[in-house]
C-alpha cells in the first residue's frame, strides 16, 4: 500500500497539482509515525503506512486556508493529503463548515484496519511500562516487541487495537479522489456503542461524579483541543478576555466549565477518531462524553457527523418533527 501511495503522491507533484502533501513519515520512536509535509518529491521516500499512524491529518488543513479565505484575489495552496475514514469524516465536516475548499484538495484515501494504542502494547504480559521498547515489528496480524534487555513478546494487533478503533464503522474514506485498499466493516452498530450503556443506566448522580472524578485529573494543558481538527478557533473561548467565560486556573469548576464547554461544542460534529483521548496526557475518559453526544445527535435527529457533504449539521438546521423533549425533560 505505501508503494501506491508514493506513486499516486509522485504523479501529483509531476503534473503540478499539488503544492504540499500532508502524510506520515517514521517517528523517532518505535510504535509511532509522525506526521511529515512534503513540498519537493525527492522527500516522498519518507512516506510510511502502518498501525502507528494514528495521528487525524485533517487537524492541519484549516491553518493553511483560513488566513487566505478572509482575503481576496490570493491563490490558495493545493493541498495532497492521506485520509483514514476517520480523516475524512473530519475533512467533511471542515467542507461543510466553510473552513476548507473542497476544490483544493486533493485526496488520497485508504482502507484503515485500525490503528494500534500504544499503551496497550505497555500494559502487555511483560509489563512494558517498566522498560524501554527499543524496537517492534508488524507481520501478519501480530506485532513483535523487543525491550532494552533483548526480551521479545509477540502480541495480537487484534487486541492491541485503539477503542475507537476496534468499533469503527467507516474503516474507509467517505470521500475521496483516489481509493488505495477495500473498505471492511468490522463490526455491527448494536456493538459500536455496547461500551456506553453501562454508563447510561446509572443515576443522573452517579454520571455527574463519574464526569467531575475525571475532569478533576485536567490539568489546562488543552491537548485534546490542538489535536482536535474541530477545534480551529483563532480564539478559543477559554482564552478569551471580552468576555472572560472561565478564569485559568486549576479551580475544580474552571476545569468542569472548560470540559463541558469544549465538550458540548463538538455536538452533530465529533466523528469519534479517539485524538483527544489520545493527546491527553492525564488518560481522562473523554471518549465516554463525546460519544453519548454522538449517540444522542444520531438519536434524536437521525445524524452522523462527516457522512456527506449535502446534509446539514442539526445544529445548523431545523425540521418540524425534531425530537424536543431533552428542552424540557433533559
Amino acid at each position: 500500500m505505501i508503494e501506491k501511495i508514493k506513486e499516486t503522491v509522485k504523479k501529483l507533484f509531476k503534473e503540478n497539482k499539488i503544492d504540499i502533501f500532508i502524510g506520515y513519515s517514521e517517528g523517532t520512536l518505535p510504535l509511532r509515525s509522525t506526521p511529515c509535509f512534503i513540498t519537493e518529491p525527492d522527500d516522498i521516500e519518507k512516506l510510511v503506512w502502518n498501525s502507528y499512524c494514528f495521528n487525524n491529518l485533517a487537524v492541519y488543513l484549516p491553518r493553511f486556508f483560513l488566513p487566505q479565505l478572509q482575503k481576496k484575489d490570493v491563490k490558495l495552496p493545493r493541498i495532497g493529503i492521506l485520509a483514514k475514514g476517520c480523516d475524512s469524516r473530519s475533512i467533511v465536516g471542515l467542507i461543510k463548515e466553510h473552513q476548507l475548499p473542497r476544490e483544493n484538495l486533493y485526496i488520497i484515501g485508504i482502507a484503515c484496519e485500525g490503528m494500534i494504542d500504544i499503551k496497550k502494547i505497555q500494559d502487555a504480559g511483560c509489563k512494558m511500562k517498566e522498560v524501554e521498547i527499543v524496537a517492534a515489528e508488524e507481520k501478519n496480524g501480530k506485532v513483535l516487541v523487543e525491550d532494552e534487555d533483548k526480551k521479545k513478546i509477540e502480541l495480537e494487533k487484534e487486541e492491541l487495537l485503539a477503542e475507537a478503533c476496534k468499533s469503527c464503522q467507516y474503516t474507509a474514506p467517505l470521500i475521496y479522489d483516489v481509493l488505495i485498499g477495500e473498505e471492511k466493516r468490522k463490526t455491527k452498530e448494536e456493538e459500536r456503542a455496547a461500551f456506553i450503556e453501562e454508563f447510561e443506566k446509572k443515576p443522573l448522580e452517579e454520571r455527574w461524579k463519574y464526569f467531575q472524578e475525571q475532569v478533576s485529573k485536567c490539568i489546562r494543558c488543552y491537548a485534546c483541543r490542538q489535536a482536535c481538527p474541530n477545534c480551529y478557533c483563532k480564539e478559543c473561548f477559554a482564552e478569551q478576555t471580552k468576555p472572560k467565560w472561565i478564569g485559568i486556573t486549576d479551580n475544580i469548576s474552571d476545569i468542569m466549565f472548560y470540559q463541558i464547554g469544549r465538550i458540548f461544542h463538538q455536538a452533530g460534529r465529533c466523528i469519534d477518531c479517539g485524538a483527544c483521548v489520545r493527546a491527553c496526557p492525564m488518560g481522562i475518559d473523554l471518549r465516554i462524553f463525546t460519544y453519548k453526544l454522538i449517540k444522542d445527535v444520531k438519536e434524536f435527529f437521525g445524524y452522523e457527523a462527516g457522512i456527506s457533504l449535502k446534509e446539514s449539521p442539526p445544529l445548523a438546521t431545523f425540521k418540524s418533527d425534531d425530537r424536543q423533549e431533552f428542552i424540557t425533560e433533559p
